[in-house]
């Protein structure tokens, strides 16, 4: 189903030239420099052709003939086109000069194999210069290197003096090369692709997949790297049937999504993963859903200069917070929708998590997870300058579950993703590594509590509220209250004392409350002689409440309790801080 879906995006993404996507024979290439040759073959002049961007030459993406150079494929000349071993005969720092000539050799051969047959003076011109080229003229008599753009990894192309296009750029040159070239080397084993199910050319090997983070430079999806992973006698990748054809589109349509010139709009990373997102068809989610998982609220809430790009974010925001009633400026309700979670692995890349639905089920998904994790904010927008997320990015949710980003256990990216997406249970993980941070120390801030209510709600299946509930009487909230209030009284009493009050009691205080609340009440009694007027009989009032409440301490509470123990203390301490005005709001 995954390279189906690839598959059909091709056909979507050839007819919209801002993704630059080639057709069957063709490969994206970063060319470097060109052979600039005479037209009786001479060399004129070896050329940098990188652009400059900022204070760093880049290389110019350029469509060549041909599917690409695989890495570790011995030696494989391309046609017109290669780097400057195979071109020149020259690579920089050779440890393996005899390699290097035997390159040359190749390519030198494959073009002059085609010299009869291929009746164009620019194409004669090039195998009259390769016939006539000695590798060692690329350096002066002394030895020194008479081109520095050689030094530069990239690949070259060809070109004649007095002609604006590249060699392989030449209409004519194209045909030729498909009629004398692409079409003998398009043998191979005969059967049914799993993916157009046409009786065809079968692939050995499938296309490399670029752009995603922490792997290879290039990986597969599909591959067999060793025999216990084949059956009835079938080689590598004729162990899963894919034409050549499919393979093509397939790897081209991903590698746009990932690595093309619009893939700001189709990928974000989360953990390990690197996620490709898409639609059936040009859809102003596909716009800004990326963007919005990757960065949250704070990436619309940036001044956007596009009038139509802003309606569209407005319209976005409409549908997550109403769900299923969606704006017509977000297209039909069916439009499909497709995210494909990959991780990097040794051997091929990993496939974390797949899902198929349509943009309305999305609405109504992320509606449902705003809801669940949503609780009063401790920055209110308008009254700072960093306010809390309406809406958390995936990765602010997993960055709460550990002290470092490095730290954050590399599975629960896609059971997060699930959970959202499917409205599937939330990661008990994510769940367990937020109230493990608690009891180590961390601040119960906003995004941790946004995580445990949405836990408690949608696994659990308990009310929470968004803010303070005086009518709850579960003893586990009630501690949380009591907890929030005997720091405060101390915070009141005696200021900064360093060491914390919640750093000292909170980790024993949420798990076994018997053993330490009646210690701290006693020292309650001394903060608490400290306050004076109002505010120590409001103080004294909220206590009497609270305990009033409780049928005894605790001897144990568990790690769901915990969660609740966490929002009772969260919702108290935030109640301290809030103008009445705003409570009755």
């Amino acid at each position: 189903m995954i390279l189906q879906s690839l598959y059909e995006l091709y056909g979507r993404l050839k007819n919209e030239p801002e993704y630059q996507i080639i057709e069957p024979g063709y490969s994206i290439q970063k060319v470097s420099f060109k052979v600039v040759i005479k037209p009786n073959g001479e060399l004129f002049d070896i050329q940098d052709i990188r652009q400059i961007e900022g204070k760093k030459k880049i290389s110019v993406q350029k469509k060549m003939l041909g599917n690409g150079k695989p890495p570790g494929s011995g030696i494989n000349p391309c046609f017109l086109w290669d780097n400057s071993t195979y071109m020149l005969g020259y690579k920089k720092d050779d440890q393996k000069p005899e390699r290097t000539y035997k390159s040359f050799e190749a390519f030198r051969d494959l073009h002059l194999k085609f010299k009869d047959k291929i009746n164009i003076d620019d194409f004669k011109a090039i195998c009259n210069f390769l016939e006539n080229w000695n590798p060692q003229m690329v350096c002066d008599d002394e030895g020194n290197l008479k081109y520095k753009i050689l030094d530069e990894t990239g690949f070259g192309v060809f070109q004649v003096l007095g002609k604006t296009q590249f060699v392989h750029e030449d209409p004519k040159m194209v045909n030729c090369f498909f009629e004398n070239f692409q079409n003998k080397n398009d043998k191979g084993i005969i059967g049914q692709c799993l993916i157009s199910g046409e009786i065809t050319n079968i692939a050995k090997l499938q296309p490399k997949i670029k752009g995603i983070n922490g792997g290879q430079v290039e990986q597969n999806i599909v591959s067999f790297n060793a025999k216990a992973y084949e059956s009835y006698a079938k080689e590598q990748s004729f162990n899963a049937p894919v034409s050549k054809d499919a393979a093509f589109k397939y790897g081209v349509a991903l590698n746009s999504l990932l690595n093309g010139p619009m893939s700001h709009k189709h990928r974000f990373s989360l953990g390990d993963s690197t996620v490709a997102f898409w639609t059936d068809k040009p859809s102003p989610v596909e716009n800004i859903f990326a963007q919005f998982a990757s960065d949250g609220i704070t990436a619309l809430n940036k001044e956007v200069q596009d009038e139509t790009l802003r309606q569209s974010i407005l319209a976005f925001l409409k549908g997550i917070r109403n769900g299923s009633e969606v704006n017509r400026n977000l297209e039909e309700e069916n439009t499909k929708f497709f995210l494909l979670a990959l991780s990097p692995n040794a051997a091929r890349t990993s496939v974390r998590f797949f899902h198929k639905s349509t943009v309305k089920d999305l609405f109504d998904k992320l509606n449902q997870h705003f809801s669940d994790i949503k609780i009063e904010q401790c920055f209110k927008e308008g009254k700072s300058k960093n306010p809390d997320p309406e809406f958390p990015a995936f990765w602010q949710l997993l960055r709460q579950t550990a002290r470092d980003s490095k730290e954050i256990p590399p599975l629960l990216s896609a059971p997060l993703l699930k959970a959202v997406l499917m409205g599937h249970l939330y990661p008990q993980g994510l769940y367990s590594a937020v109230i493990r941070r608690l009891r180590c120390g961390d601040k119960i801030n906003y995004l941790k509590a946004s995580i445990i209510k949405g836990y408690l709600i949608r696994n659990i299946k308990w009310e929470v509220s968004m803010s303070l509930d005086k009518t709850r009487k579960e003893p586990a909230y009630l501690l949380g209250r009591l907890f929030a209030t005997l720091e405060k009284t101390q915070a009141d009493a005696l200021g900064d004392v360093g060491a914390g009050f919640r750093e000292r009691y909170y980790s024993s205080a949420s798990a076994t409350p018997a053993a330490v609340f009646p210690r701290i009440l006693r020292t309650h009694q001394h903060h608490l002689a400290k306050l004076k007027g109002g505010q120590k009989v409001n103080r004294e009032k909220l206590l009497q409440e609270i305990i009033g409440s409780l049928d005894d301490f605790s001897k144990h509470l568990n790690l769901n309790q915990q969660g609740l123990f966490a929002i009772g203390y969260y919702h108290q301490n935030l109640d301290f801080y809030t103008k009445n005005e705003d409570k009755d709001n």
